[in-house]
Order: C-alpha cells, then sequence, then structure tokens
C-alpha cells in the first residue's frame, strides 16, 4: 500500500478531520470469549483475503485482495514465522509485505516488515488480536509515518475478520476492513477485476 488518495492526504494535512473520542477496547475483555486465535495456526499455509479502504467520511477509496502465505517453525521453544502478503489493488498497483513474526509470551506476537517502523506487537485473548504498529507510506514522493490500530476476530476455523484504524497524530484518517478466508479449494485473486 503505497499511495493513499491525495484527497484524504490535503484533508489530513489541513486539519479539517475531527478528532477521535472515546475509549478503545482492551484485548482482554475477550479472554472469556469461546475461541483459541493463534497466528500460528491460522496463517500457516495459503489464506486469502478481500478488503477495502474507507477515509475519513467512510467513502470507499480503494478495494484490494490480497493472497498470504505463511510457514511457521519452532526454535528453542519459540514459534517464529514469515507471512507474505501480496496485495492486488483495484487501480492495477500490486505491492508485496513480508512479515517476520514471534510468538512471545502468553499469547503475545512482536513482528518486524519492510515498512513497519520499529516493532509491531500485538496479543490474542479469545477469539480476538489486536496488532499495533507504525506503518510507512510512500505519497507522492514523500515517506509518512502513520499508527495503525489492526483487530483480528476469529469466526470459525476458516474466516477471519479484521478493522484496522489508520491515524496521524492521534486522528483516524483511514478505516481499512478485510475478510481472511482459508476453506478449501483456497479461491484466489482475480487480478483482473478487483
Amino acid at each position: 500500500m503505497k499511495q493513499i488518495n491525495k484527497t484524504l492526504m490535503a484533508t489530513m494535512i489541513a486539519g479539517s478531520i475531527a478528532l477521535i473520542g472515546g475509549c478503545s477496547t482492551d484485548i482482554g475483555e475477550y479472554k472469556t470469549t469461546a475461541g483459541n486465535f493463534q497466528l500460528e495456526t491460522y496463517f500457516n499455509g495459503p489464506v486469502v483475503a478481500w478488503g477495502m479502504i474507507q477515509d475519513y467520511t467512510n467513502k470507499v477509496n480503494r478495494r484490494f485482495c490480497v493472497e498470504l502465505e505463511g510457514q511457521w517453525q519452532q526454535v528453542n521453544n519459540q514459534s517464529n514465522g514469515q507471512l507474505n502478503e501480496w496485495f492486488y489493488f483495484d487501480d492495477g498497483e500490486v505491492s508485496q509485505r513480508i512479515w517476520n513474526l514471534t510468538k512471545t509470551q502468553n499469547n503475545q506476537y512482536s513482528g518486524t516488515a519492510n515498512d513497519v517502523v520499529g516493532v509491531a506487537s500485538g496479543q490474542t485473548s479469545g477469539f480476538a488480536f489486536q496488532w499495533q504498529y507504525n506503518l510507512s507510506l510512500d505519497i507522492d514522493g514523500s515517506s509518512y509515518e502513520f499508527f495503525l490500530d489492526d483487530w483480528m476476530y476469529q469466526l470459525d476455523e476458516y474466516r477471519v475478520f479484521n478493522r484496522t484504524s489508520m491515524r496521524k497524530f492521534g486522528v483516524e484518517v483511514a478505516e481499512i476492513t478485510l475478510f481472511f478466508d482459508k476453506q478449501q479449494p483456497l479461491r484466489s485473486c482475480n487480478k483482473e477485476v478487483i
């Protein structure tokens, strides 16, 4: 994801976006929910996802499909994984992100990727997973850093629903919604009609 709608960026810089209010949910609130979401189980092997990006007015600016391939291994009683993501956007852009993930302790995870600033961190609880990181995006030749608050909810063994808040200076500039599916036979991204 290297570009964001120019209108969105201009609006953000002009400061005409309303500040986010209210409190956020704590991952611990899902501790007693049915399910035991484990990244190393769900994101192991191929997965396909479909998503959209909405600006602060809820207008859909972009649609995309993602083909993912995850591999995990145990090293010194620690789970390490690599998750390859290929993004196919409706405007023809194709991009790739490679996550290097580690399950640390108590269902906590950390990760790095080429466009992630620093280290991402997250935790599962019940059927939910919260993942937070700073993402660097190139927009019209300049680099901008955004904070992403990523929430995944495992609906069943095959499907995960994902909502991500993208923020700059504490202000929500976009929301990303994804639906993951790994049921066989696995569908792939139809790159011509996304």
